[in-house]
């Protein structure tokens, strides 16, 4: 177990970075003895770049460095060629194409890649009774949590303006002739809650593909680990949703799973004392209240960062039971009074180091 003094910057064991929520450690863990280890690796080696908006850190334990450095290039490379057919921030992208059609009533052709990913958003829009929206984009420049952050906090009626555009139910899809339309002019889709999720898995299967089994892929708050780092299973810790940003307030043992967090803390504003981030309600226009950070943790990356948006708007008392619903999921959150749930699957797996730090 890790004291508060080890929870500070220089935490013995880390690899990489904390960013969005997540962090490996590799501390503890050993396998029992006796236990055979199938391995083959004998060192780390690892890569870092920017790519979708956020930090991308891809590490493998392995023994070819020049094998595992054209696996995590290749890796990298898909993680830009999704930027480039998801992202809104170029008006070339197969989604910013559907924005830009919005309200003409004729549907825009895309790849089957992309309509299989809106086809995804939409059954998690339809779980969640909308919780988990991606026509939230027609904020798109009301709320302002980017590179345009100034600040500030848009006026109520230009929320409330915005607000009519927000319904999921307005992107009409047609997987068959693989087109996709918005009924209303003036809407936007964004598939900001649901992409790097689905990047972390197809980085995953190049990785596969080339021969490696114990790896780890983390963009952001999304995070899959692979196998083992040799004789010791990999450690994921999750941050403190109001501590430095490389502190932690639990560790688990992780083995062929994702975590995905979502938090309040790396896209907001504090404006008369009071946080709004970047995870917008869509009932309401406003950033959700009554959470922190929910960390999801399952098989793969698109369902566990669909579903951390969701369980963050619903709140821990309602999320949690749609956790505890679902096979092979489970769940942490810090309410907005600093209280952490803990799943029924993860209560044996999970150490809290120290409670979270408390704080606007």
């Amino acid at each position: 177990m890790i004291g508060d003094r080890r929870r500070k910057a220089r935490v013995r064991g880390v690899i990489g970075l904390c960013v969005g929520g997540l962090a490996l450690l590799t501390i503890g863990a050993q396998l029992s003895a006796g236990e055979p280890d199938p391995r083959t690796g004998d060192h780390i080696i690892e890569r870092s770049r920017t790519a979708m908006g956020t930090y991308i850190h891809i590490t493998i334990w392995g023994n070819d460095d020049e094998k595992a450095v054209a696996a995590i290039d290749e890796a990298f490379g898909e993680f830009e060629r999704i930027d480039k057919l998801m992202t809104t921030w170029t008006d070339t992208s197969e989604v910013s194409r559907i924005n830009l059609a919005a309200g003409s009533g004729k549907a825009v052709e895309v790849s089957p890649e992309l309509i299989s990913v809106l086809e995804r958003a939409s059954e998690d829009s339809k779980m969640s009774n909308g919780a988990f929206d991606i026509t939230v984009g027609s904020f798109s420049g009301v709320w302002k949590f980017d590179e345009d952050n100034d600040g500030s906090v848009p006026a109520p009626e230009l929320v409330a303006a915005r607000k009519k555009l927000v319904n999921w139910k307005d992107l009409v899809l047609d997987p068959a002739k693989h087109t996709a339309r918005l009924k209303k002019k003036g809407q936007k889709i964004t598939l900001g809650g649901i992409a790097k999720g689905y990047s972390v898995d197809k980085a995953v299967a190049i990785l596969r593909a080339h021969g490696f089994v114990d790896f780890i892929v983390q963009a952001g708050g999304d995070m899959y680990c692979a196998g083992r780092r040799g004789d010791r299973r990999w450690r994921v810790g999750i941050r403190d949703p109001r501590g430095p940003r490389d502190s932690y307030f639990a560790l688990a043992e992780v083995e062929d799973r994702t975590f995905s967090t979502s938090g309040d803390y790396e896209r907001f504003v504090i404006k008369d004392g009071k946080r709004y981030h970047h995870i917008i309600d869509p009932a309401t226009g406003y950033p959700a209240s009554g959470v922190r950070s929910v960390t999801i943790m399952a098989k793969d990356g698109i369902t566990a960062e669909g579903l951390s948006k969701i369980v963050f708007i619903w709140g821990a008392e309602r999320g949690m039971k749609l956790i505890e619903s679902l096979p092979d999921v489970d769940a942490v959150v810090v309410d907005a009074q600093n209280h952490v749930t803990v799943s029924k699957g993860l209560k044996d797996k999970l150490t809290i180091v120290a409670p979270p730090t408390d704080g606007t």
